[in-house]
């Protein structure tokens, strides 16, 4: 191969510094046995039909940088601000202060307008858990998080709380035969829903492979604090669900978008962190342009995720409800791991990231669940604009999944489990009850922010064995 020179690729059209690097850099590597004109008679058809030259290996990287970025920088570089936005935090004594530190330094991106630091916080990867951050225009990957679409489902069921006791081994046989936790696996009837038929699943190449896993997956629950569980629900008199104030059986979900949300989270946080360079303590809020191509592909794959995990709830409460032979008089559901396009008080347009917190938008219902030996409480917003809308998603780690390992033994978690009357199916002592804050001062610190419309207690509870 002759010798390329930058000067030889200006001449073909290659006028962009890091793409130019780039080209020589392979081309060193894998392109030894061409002439130096064959080798630029290739770039030349590379620059004039780079989608061409997409499948093959050798030519995709150079094909993907030409794509619309011939004449742009290939990353631009960015510096904080010298001050952060306004941020208002709730209950700031519960939060440790690795956690405000986290929030803090999200609040200094050039992008950030405004954050809200719930009293569940504590600390994440890139915006900590409990952290909600409005942008101008841009959304960040790993402010989503890496289970895109986390939420809660709750079906409140045309039964009385005592329908629990009369039928808890029914319930518990349900709970086995029509839930699946781990990493792996699926249930063994083959679940349907139409959120599969998505053309984006097409439309995306990164996602193609990604569909087979999708469908074996769905209704399907995860490990970690996801959990499935019966319980009594008490609600409050004059509750925003016009329900008669009484107990009812009911049944709530915690889990996300599996496999297909982390894929999606690892691949365009990958594609923010090499775009948009900034010092290196707070790369990992790389975010990405909406009006570029790969935000308005992140936005489209992230609200497909966010449908698959909604869809893993519909599923998951069908299955266990026709089982069952209940039915629902009202379901309340909602994500917390997700971006909202959204306003401003003042009208201005954001984006809304909330990483670990409920929307609470005034009048709209939530549920912030405790542990699995305390209450969960159903919530209806305030729209507090301070709190960029938003309450917190349960009550929080007070532990490590390390420390509380170390901290409590296998059976006084059971005995703390009998004492509170809940049945454990699975689950681990990284879950135990003392591992979380206090629900009851994670929603007194909150009162702001939303109303209390009732209590559920779980009963039965279904967790991921490691």
């Amino acid at each position: 191969m002759g010798n390329l020179r930058t000067k030889d690729l200006s001449k073909i059209g290659y006028h962009n510094d890091q793409l130019r690097s780039l080209v020589i850099g392979i081309a060193s590597k894998n392109f030894k046995h061409h002439s130096k004109q064959q080798l630029l008679d290739l770039l030349v058809s590379i620059k004039n039909d780079p989608e061409a030259f997409l499948d093959d290996e050798l030519t995709s990287k150079i094909a993907e940088k030409v794509i619309g970025k011939t004449d742009a920088p290939l990353f631009k570089t960015y510096e904080l601000r010298d001050e952060p936005v306004f941020c208002k935090t709730y209950g700031g004594k519960g939060i440790e202060q690795s956690a405000k530190k986290q929030m803090e330094l999200a609040n200094l991106l050039p992008v950030s307008v405004q954050g809200a630091l719930m009293p569940d916080a504590h600390m994440g990867f890139g915006l900590p858990i409990g952290g909600v951050l409005a942008t101008d225009n841009a959304v960040i990957p790993y402010a989503v998080g890496m289970d895109i679409g986390c939420r809660m489902a709750l079906s409140i069921i045309d039964e009385s709380d005592g329908f629990l006791k009369r039928f808890e081994y029914q319930i518990k046989q349900a709970i086995k035969n029509h839930t699946h936790f781990g990493m792996e696996g699926g249930l063994d009837v083959r679940q349907e829903h139409e959120v599969l038929d998505s053309p984006v699943f097409s439309e995306i190449p990164f996602l193609k492979p990604l569909r087979s896993k999708a469908v074996r997956q769905l209704g399907t629950s995860g490990n970690g604090n996801h959990f499935v569980e019966f319980g009594e629900i008490e609600l409050l008199a004059d509750n925003t669900l016009s329900l008669p104030a009484k107990k009812y059986t009911a049944l709530l979900t915690h889990s996300g978008s599996r496999g297909l949300g982390s894929a999606i989270a690892r691949h365009y946080t990958q594609i923010a962190m090499n775009t948009c360079k900034l010092p290196r303590h707070a790369q990992q809020l790389a975010w990405l342009d909406m009006n570029s191509e790969a935000g308005q592909e992140y936005w489209l794959t992230m609200t497909l995720a966010g449908d698959y995990a909604k869809a893993c709830h519909e599923r998951i409460h069908a299955n266990l409800l026709k089982a069952l032979g209940l039915k629902a008089l009202h379901v309340v559901e909602n994500h917390h791991n997700f971006a909202w396009k959204d306003q401003l008080a003042d009208g201005r347009e954001v984006i809304i990231h909330r990483k670990g917190a409920t929307p609470a938008h005034k009048g709209e219902l939530g549920i912030i669940p405790g542990s699995m030996t305390t209450p969960a409480y159903l919530v209806s917003g305030k729209g507090t604009g301070d709190a960029l809308y938003s309450a917190s998603h349960g009550a929080g780690r007070a532990m490590s999944r390390q420390k509380a390992k170390d901290s409590m033994t296998v059976s006084a978690m059971k005995k703390m489990l009998t004492n509170a009357g809940v049945t454990l199916i699975g689950g681990t002592v990284e879950e135990n009850p003392l591992a979380y804050k206090d629900i009851e001062t994670v929603i007194a610190a909150q009162s702001d922010l939303v109303d209390i419309e009732g209590k559920f207690y779980p009963r039965i509870v279904r967790m991921n064995k490691e």
